[in-house]
Formats: structure tokens, C-alpha cells, sequence
């Protein structure tokens, strides 16, 4: 048995990312980048005008000047500022020659002679200048950066058409337990429907998977090495249940005939114990616990500890938010326990109805909490470690997530 700390170091030292392909830029966000990006054009291209207004010369602070006709945004700028000539000019234009400064409309009078300008002007005022926002050659974006919507504004700018991503792991979900039924399927009276499966399958398309349900197995060994089998294509497969010592758990026993290589199993933890990571060839195996909140709470320190270093992120560690306790709790001491909870943007509220073989709970749940092992009592305002499930916060390097 491995503690939670050793078991996302095992992770974290030996899963690596999928292969690359290219992909036109409007269909990369939500993908992570391969490659280094770097500008081929300054931004702004060109000093341009921040403010609809007049271009002059520092030399007619005070001064009435002749304007010449406007530049708008997109024009070539053919003409020149000098003493006594301005350029009435749109924002976005490009800059003239010879002009310190931009003055807004409103700052300025209209006579009979021409524009007055106000006693003093600053130079550089209301000019964007080449460059200021991204400079040719600027790392623009980094290796292992998920794509945003953001970035392909970015990028769209430097004129980048397609780009180098991971591509998205393919994740193979299927079920052991003849108790169990599908959702589309009857269930009798003495049968339950299959939450786990859909869940993790769902949760893996969520974190950016290409995720597959290839069905419930029977309780045989035969069975479960078939399903073994036809998904030893993915890049991980998960399952739930079989992984304890009753009678009918064969799960294990059937990735280990089939040659899994086996990193970690058990994890000191609650709940969430049986809990196995190890691997056959290229493809990993998580083998999670059957009760659907150990199952999920899992997934989400060790299955999405996975995922991103599958995607290839250069961020891959869990982040939590530290936060306050809103209401007193007590946890029994002796192994570290996940306790999952509503946050209001302030105070985690650890939920009291909540238990390992529960479903409604994580459907409730914005995150959750590590404790230690030691900690017992989580009083009102005791300082909180929570790891969000709705939304990913990720960090580059290691942080702490237990609550002490």
C-alpha cells in the first residue's frame, strides 16, 4: 500500500504524453499545444492611434493648426506633421510621420483659423507603438499550454494557421459486477443501474479524453480478459470494481495474467483503498473501487493526475484553493480522508450527508478535501485545501493538497 503522496509521484514520474497531430486553429481551443510558438509580427504592426482625434507636433502646444484630411484605420499614411499641420486621424490609423501625439477631439477647439490645441502637450500620448503589446521573436505560446479561446485570438494575430497539439487520449471505461445494469437496460429487483461507467466516461470526454464505454462484463475471468483485450488500444483504461478479495473479483487477477505491470496497489486513503494503477505495454490501467463516491473522488486525484500528463500539460499537478472551513466537522483520525463539499466562493461547506457508496454527493459537490490522517477536528474557520471538480485549477510544480 502506497500513501496518496507516493501514489500521484508515481504517476507524475511515469506516465508521459500521447502522440501529436496538426489541426487547423479554430478547432484547438480545449487542446493541449506540442510545440513552442513564437511571434513573426509585432503588435501593434505599427504606432497607430489609441483616440479618435488630431496628430501633432509637440512644437504647437497652444497653437492653432490646419488639419489635414483623416486617416482612418487601414489607410495608407502618406502624409507628414510638421509645425502648424496636423492630420485629423481615427483610432486604430496608423501613425504619421513627424507626430510626438495624439489629441482627443474633445480637447481641442474648432475657430475660424483651425483647431486650437490645449497649452500642453505629452509625448507619446494616446499612441499604441509598435511592438508594446507582443514584440517579433516573443515566446507567444509555451509547449504543454492548453489552448483557450484567448489563444487563438493570439495566434490568429501572428497569422498562424494550423498547429501542433497532443491529441486527445483515448479512454476505454468498462464495469465488472453482475448486480449491475446499463441505464438504457431493464433492471430487475434484485439489480442496481450502473452509475460508475457513465460517470467516468463522462468525466474523461470533460477533461479533454476521446472516452468509450465498451460495456459491463460478466463476473469471469474469461470475460474480463476479453474486455482487457479489445481495449488495449487506449491509452488508459478504467474500471470499477472487482478489485477486492471477494469471490467474484476477478479484475485484478485478470490484468495481471494478461501481463500488467503494476506501479501501485491500495492506497492509504478513505475512501478509496483498493484503488490500483499499473500498466499493460503502452496502455495504463486505473482499477477503481465499485461504490460510486470512492470511485469518483479517485478518479479525480489519481485518474485526472492521469489525463493531464496523457494531454501533455506543462501544468499536470492539482491545485487546490485554499479556503476557510464553514461549519465545524469532526473526521476519524488514522488514514487521510476525502471529504467532498459545496464552496460559495468563500467557505467550504463539507457536506454531512455523504458516504463511499453514495451518488448524490458528487452531483452536489464544487470540490473536495484531503485531510492527513491527523487532523480530527475541522473547526469553523479552520484554513481548507479544497481541489475543485467544477472548473481545473493546475499548477507546474508539486503543491500541498492535504488539509492539516
Amino acid at each position: 500500500m502506497v500513501s496518496v503522496s507516493e501514489a500521484l509521484d508515481l504517476i507524475h514520474a511515469h506516465v508521459t504524453a500521447v502522440s501529436t497531430q496538426i489541426v487547423p486553429l479554430e478547432e484547438a481551443p480545449g487542446r493541449v499545444c506540442a510545440e513552442r510558438l513564437f511571434a513573426r509580427y509585432d503588435l501593434p504592426r505599427f504606432d497607430n492611434s489609441a483616440m479618435d482625434g488630431y496628430a501633432v507636433t509637440m512644437a504647437d502646444a497652444g497653437a492653432v493648426i490646419h488639419a489635414q484630411p483623416t486617416l482612418y484605420a487601414g489607410d495608407a499614411c502618406e502624409v507628414k506633421v510638421q509645425k502648424g499641420l496636423g492630420v485629423r486621424i481615427m483610432t486604430g490609423a496608423m501613425m504619421p510621420e513627424g507626430a510626438d501625439a495624439v489629441i482627443p477631439i474633445e480637447e481641442t477647439e474648432q475657430t475660424d483659423e483651425g483647431v486650437r490645441l490645449p497649452d500642453t502637450i505629452r509625448r507619446g500620448a494616446n499612441i499604441k507603438k509598435r511592438g508594446e503589446d507582443v514584440a517579433k521573436g516573443d515566446l507567444v505560446v509555451e509547449r504543454g499550454d492548453e489552448i483557450s479561446a484567448y489563444t487563438v485570438g493570439l495566434l490568429a494575430s501572428q497569422g498562424v494557421t494550423h498547429l501542433t497539439v497532443y491529441r486527445r487520449p483515448r479512454v476505454t471505461v468498462f464495469a465488472t459486477g453482475h448486480e449491475l445494469r446499463m441505464h438504457f437496460e431493464r433492471v430487475e429487483a434484485h439489480q442496481i443501474y450502473n452509475s460508475n461507467a457513465p460517470t467516468a466516461v463522462a468525466r474523461a470526454a470533460e477533461l479533454g479524453c476521446e472516452a468509450l464505454f465498451s460495456g459491463a462484463t460478466a463476473d469471469t475471468l474469461e470475460s474480463i480478459k476479453a474486455h482487457i483485450e479489445s481495449a488495449l488500444g487506449s491509452d488508459l483504461i478504467v474500471t470499477s470494481g472487482g478489485i477486492s478479495v471477494g469471490d467474484a473479483d476477478y479484475t485484478l487477477q485478470a490484468f495481471e495474467e494478461l501481463g500488467m505491470q503494476t506501479l501501485f496497489h491500495k492506497v492509504e486513503i478513505k475512501p478509496g483503498k483498493p484503488t490500483t494503477l499499473g500498466r499493460i505495454g503502452k496502455t495504463w490501467v486505473l482499477n477503481l473501487p465499485g461504490n460510486p463516491a470512492a470511485a469518483a473522488v479517485n478518479f479525480e486525484l489519481f485518474g485526472r493526475s492521469i489525463v493531464h500528463r496523457l494531454r501533455g500539460l506543462n501544468a499536470p499537478y492539482l491545485a487546490p484553493i485554499t479556503t476557510k472551513n464553514a461549519r465545524d466537522y469532526r473526521v476519524k483520525k488514522g488514514r487521510p480522508t476525502v471529504l467532498i463539499g459545496k464552496f460559495d466562493g468563500e467557505r467550504f461547506e463539507i457536506l454531512q450527508k455523504q458516504g463511499p457508496g453514495m451518488v448524490r454527493p458528487m452531483s452536489e459537490a464544487d470540490g473536495f478535501i484531503v485531510t492527513d490522517g491527523v487532523v480530527s477536528d475541522l473547526e469553523a474557520g479552520h484554513t481548507v485545501r479544497m481541489i475543485p471538480l467544477r472548473g481545473e485549477l493546475r499548477a507546474r510544480e508539486a503543491v500541498e493538497i492535504f488539509t492539516v
